[in-house]
């Protein structure tokens, strides 16, 4: 009897103990704890995302010596995919074409059919676009191993900036699935622009960014893992020309937010939705700050405990990474250098 009584009372001492350790293991993470964990997070995510080719494909335009040296010409035309769909191979023909000044060369040459633009062509093409505007006899060798498959391709251009472009384009090596990007830009004038970008990573990892000027202006950022934002950035402007006002900013770090809104007496802190009234931050705007994406500026967050970390030293490297990243983006250069250089030499060579 007394080992019967013994044994239930272990049995029931293993399961309290047993509920105890899950019910402390799923007890909410303080303000200190869930920045720390957001911030791992968003630093594991760019060593991860760096380790890849799509990390380098799109950190061409980054690298100077990468960029190519030619120009690209004013394009005042309109190139939709129906025109420049199908399967092409990087095989120069050094027969010149006299009546193109940009593109003396035929590229690729059309080797099957497709509703996409497939391009095959080798990868140092890719990595050093300078060497799609040249070449010698022992190019003719090289192994046409890096693929683009553009499933939407527009680009309309003319002298008074008006802008309309779109690509949606997935890139492999060797086939290897090395990611996609998706790029739309719109502008009705020089001072009418929304640009918006996006690169999807292997892994889950996903990067975009907006650009939208006007009346209302608005800069975005985003780093997400299967679509959570891990770092999320966003800027709303009122007025026009030098006269813009900060409206609202946003900035979320995982499950945290920090909203600043014009009329609002203090920035105000959530974290998984809930204000958090002894969490405090402070915003430090100045040209040598660094510790946004879309901002120059640096945020000091206190902390439960009382102690207090900028933002800038939290996120570290990755801080310089993602900048690099995003200028990338912004700039397009992979796709003004690279995917467009192709399509309009395939485009006016073909005719």
């Amino acid at each position: 009897m007394k080992r019967k009584i013994l044994f239930v009372a272990v049995a029931f001492g293993l399961i309290g103990w047993s509920c105890t350790k899950v019910d402390n293991q799923s007890q909410p993470k303080g303000f200190k704890q869930s920045v720390e964990k957001n911030v791992a997070d968003i630093n594991t995510a760019l060593n991860n995302i760096s380790a890849t080719k799509g990390f380098q494909v799109l950190s061409v335009g980054a690298d100077p010596s990468a960029r190519a040296t030619d120009v690209m010409p004013v394009f005042k035309d309109s190139i939709t995919l129906a025109l420049v769909s199908g399967i092409y191979d990087y095989q120069v023909d050094t027969i010149p074409m006299h009546h193109q000044y940009f593109f003396p060369f035929r590229l690729f040459k059309k080797t099957g059919t497709s509703t996409m633009m497939v391009v095959n062509l080798p990868h140092s093409r890719i990595f050093h676009p300078k060497y799609l505007h040249s070449f010698i006899k022992s190019d003719s060798v090289l192994k046409n191993d890096f693929t683009i498959s553009a499933s939407n391709y527009h680009f309309y251009y003319n002298s008074w900036n008006n802008l309309d472009y779109k690509l949606t384009a997935g890139l492999t090596l060797n086939s290897d699935n090395l990611g996609s990007f998706d790029i739309s830009a719109v502008s009705s004038s020089s001072n009418n622009l929304t640009n918006t970008s996006a690169f999807t990573f292997t892994g889950g990892y996903s990067i975009s960014t907006t650009w939208q000027s006007g009346d209302t202006s608005k800069l975005q950022f985003a780093l997400l893992k299967d679509n959570n934002p891990l770092l999320m950035e966003k800027t709303l402007f009122t007025g026009a020309g030098f006269h813009k006002r900060e409206k609202q900013y946003d900035l979320t770090i995982g499950n945290i937010e920090i909203k600043r809104g014009f009329g609002i007496d203090s920035i105000q802190v959530f974290m998984n939705g809930t204000l958090q009234k002894k969490a405090g931050v402070k915003i430090t705007d100045s040209a040598d700050s660094t510790g946004t994406i879309c901002n120059k500026r640096d945020i000091l967050l206190t902390f439960d405990d009382g102690t207090t970390t900028k933002l800038s030293t939290l996120i570290g490297p990755a801080l310089t990474q993602l900048k690099s990243l995003v200028t990338s983006l912004h700039d397009m250069y992979f796709a003004e250098n690279v995917v467009d250089y192709i399509a309009l030499n395939i485009f006016f060579n073909s005719r």
